[in-house]
C-alpha cells in the first residue's frame, strides 16, 4: 500500500529530543502518520509516551555516515535541529549539517523537507545580521539548494513553556519589578503561539513538489520586548513593571545581565540577546496559500501565554514534575525539556527505603495532619499556623473531616487534598498565605524487595521577586522539617508493624 497515496506519510524527525521536535511527533502521530525519530541518544526518548509508537534509528547529522537507511522509506523529512550554544563554531557546525542533511535526503529519493528557521528582517544583507539569525538563514538556503522541495518556515518568538525565547521572557519578567534594559526592548517583534508552530510544520508536509521556499510565520500581534514583558506581567497577575532603556547597554552586556538573572544557559542567552536587535515582522502570509491558519486564527500573545502558564494555573504538575501523563497541550512543559525551562520550581526531596509493608507506610499518611499533627518540629508547624492567620490565612485551625479517610477535596489543616490515590499517592495543595504556590506530595510504592520506597516532595512555584526571596528564605528550616517528617512518619509506620494495627471501626471510635 502506498502511505503517501491514502494521505498518510512517512516522516522522519530530527530534533525529537528538543522542543519542538519533542511536541511535533505527538501531531504527526494524531493525523495518522508513520513516523521515524533520527537521534544520537536514543535512550533519551524512553520516557516519550509516544515511544512505542514510533521508530528509533541513531545517527548523527554532523556524521554523514551516520545516516545510512535513515531515510530508506522517507516521504517528509523534518529538520528541527540547530548547534546554538555548542560554542563559537556553530555556524560552520549548522552549515556541515545541513550539508549532510540535504545530501541524504536526495540520495533517498525523499520528496519533501520541513524546516523551522528564524524570521529575517527584510532587506537586511547576510553580513548585518546577528550570527544565531545568519546561520537560520544559510541552512534554509542550504537545504532548500539540496534538490529536496524544501519549506522553510521562518518563526521569531516562540510562545509555549520550555521555548528558550519564552523561558528568557518569563524569567525576565517574573524576577524583575524594575530593570534597566537596553535599547533591544523597544524592537518589534512578531511572537507566535507554539501550537500555530506545529500546525504549519505538519501542514506543511502536503504541500507540492514545485514549493520549494520560504514562508514567514507568525502570530496576529506585533509587539515590542518591553510590551511583551508588560502583558506577560498581567497575564500572569503580576504588577506592572518598572522598564527604563539605557542606549549604552550593548547587546554584548545584556547578554550576561540575561544570563545571570534567568536559568537560560549564557550559551545560549547571548545569540538570542544579539538576534533581538533586529526588528523581526512577518513581510508575507503566503503559507495560508496551502495551508489554512488554525481554526478560530491564529492564536494571540496573551492568550499564548495563559496556555503556556496554564499547567502551573491549574496545579497539574504531573507533566512538568513527572513523566508520569502525556501533555494536553504543546504549550504544556515536558518531561525532556531542558532543566531550566517550565518556569521556576523550586523542591525539597526527601526519600527512604524502609524495611515495612507500603500498606503500613501509607496508612501514617493518610492519616496525617489534625490530631495527629505534622510528624516533625510541632512549634514549627504552629509558628507557621499562627503566622498565616495573623496574615488572614485559615492556619492550622481546620483540622480535617474524618480521622483516618482523606478523599479529593477534603481541608487538611492549612492543606487541601488535591489527588489521592489510595494506598499510592497524596498531594496536598497549600491554602495559605504565600506568594506562589505550593504543594506538598506524599507517595510509596514497593521496592522490591518486600520494603516500601518512601517518596516525599515539598514544591513551590514563585509568585514574583517576593516568591523567590520568600522560599529562599524559609530553605534553611526545610533540611529540618521535612527530613525529620520524611523519618518519623516511615518509624510510625515501622511501630505499627510492630503492634496489632486496630480495626477501623476501633480507629475511627
Amino acid at each position: 500500500m502506498d502511505l503517501a497515496a491514502s494521505g498518510t506519510l512517512r516522516c522522519l524527525v530530527t530534533g525529537a529530543t528538543g522542543y519542538i521536535g519533542g511536541r511535533l511527533v505527538p501531531e504527526l502521530l494524531a493525523r495518522g502518520h508513520a513516523v521515524r525519530c533520527l537521534v544520537r541518544e536514543p535512550s533519551r526518548l524512553r520516557d516519550q509516551p509516544w515511544r512505542a509508537q514510533v521508530e528509533t534509528v541513531t545517527g548523527d547529522v554532523t556524521r554523514p555516515d551516520s545516516l545510512a537507511g535513515a531515510f530508506d522509506g522517507v516521504d517528509v523529512a523534518y529538520y528541527l535541529i540547530h548547534s546554538l550554544g555548542t560554542g563559537p563554531a556553530f555556524e560552520a557546525t549548522d552549515r556541515a549539517a545541513a550539508r549532510a542533511f540535504g545530501a541524504a535526503a536526495a540520495t533517498a529519493g525523499v520528496r519533501r523537507i520541513v524546516y523551522l528557521g528564524g524570521l529575517v528582517p527584510e532587506h537586511t544583507a547576510p553580513a548585518g545580521l546577528s550570527p544565531h539569525l545568519r546561520s537560520r538563514a544559510e541552512v534554509g538556503r542550504i537545504l532548500r539548494d539540496s534538490g529536496v522541495p524544501t519549506a522553510e518556515l521562518r518563526a521569531a518568538v516562540i510562545i509555549g513553556s520550555g521555548s528558550a525565547s519564552f523561558e528568557m521572557l518569563r524569567h525576565l519578567t517574573e524576577r524583575l519589578p524594575a530593570m534597566v534594559t537596553p535599547r533591544w526592548v523597544s524592537t518589534r517583534i512578531q511572537p507566535i503561539a507554539v501550537r500555530d508552530v506545529l500546525h504549519y510544520l505538519a501542514g506543511a508536509a502536503h504541500l507540492p513538489p514545485e514549493v520549494n521556499r520560504s514562508f514567514d510565520v507568525g502570530g496576529p500581534d506585533i509587539l515590542t520586548y518591553e510590551q511583551m514583558m508588560q502583558r506577560y506581567a498581567r497575564t500572569a497577575a503580576l504588577r506592572r513593571r518598572l522598564i527604563v532603556p539605557v542606549p549604552v547597554l550593548t547587546p554584548h552586556l545584556s547578554s550576561h545581565w540575561v544570563g545571570l538573572v534567568t536559568p537560560v544557559p549564557n550559551s545560549i542567552a547571548r545569540p538570542l540577546v544579539e538576534s533581538l536587535r533586529h526588528e523581526v515582522v512577518c513581510g508575507e502570509h503566503d503559507i495560508t496559500r496551502w495551508v489554512p491558519d488554525p481554526q478560530g486564527g491564529p492564536t494571540g500573545f496573551d492568550r499564548a501565554v495563559a496556555l503556556a502558564l496554564r499547567r502551573i494555573k491549574d496545579a497539574d504538575v504531573a507533566t512538568r514534575w513527572s513523566s508520569a501523563s502525556l501533555p494536553g497541550a504543546p504549550s504544556d512543559p515536558l518531561p525532556s525539556d531542558p532543566d531550566w525551562a517550565g518556569g521556576s520550581l523550586y523542591q525539597d526531596v526527601q526519600e527512604l527505603t524502609v524495611n515495612v509493608p507500603p500498606a503500613a507506610v501509607w496508612q501514617v499518611i493518610e492519616g496525617i495532619g489534625g490530631d495527629n499533627g505534622w510528624y516533625s518540629f510541632p512549634l514549627a508547624w504552629a509558628l507557621r499556623g499562627w503566622l498565616d492567620r495573623l496574615a488572614g490565612g485559615v492556619g492550622l485551625r481546620r483540622g480535617r473531616r474524618d480521622p483516618a479517610r482523606l478523599r479529593v477535596g477534603d481541608s487538611l489543616d492549612f492543606w487541601r487534598v488535591e489527588e489521592i490515590e489510595p494506598g499510592r499517592l497524596l498531594r496536598l495543595r497549600a491554602e495559605m498565605r504565600l506568594p506562589g504556590l505550593a504543594w506538598l506530595e506524599l507517595s510509596v510504592a514497593e521496592d522490591g524487595r518486600h520494603g516500601t520506597r518512601y517518596l516525599q516532595r515539598a514544591l513551590f512555584h514563585p509568585h514574583g521577586l517576593a516568591g523567590h526571596a520568600y522560599w529562599w528564605s524559609v530553605a534553611p528550616f526545610h533540611t529540618f522539617v521535612f527530613s525529620g517528617m520524611a523519618r518519623n512518619i516511615t518509624e510510625r509506620a515501622g511501630e505499627s508493624v510492630a503492634r496489632p494495627v486496630p480495626r477501623l471501626e476501633e480507629r475511627v471510635r
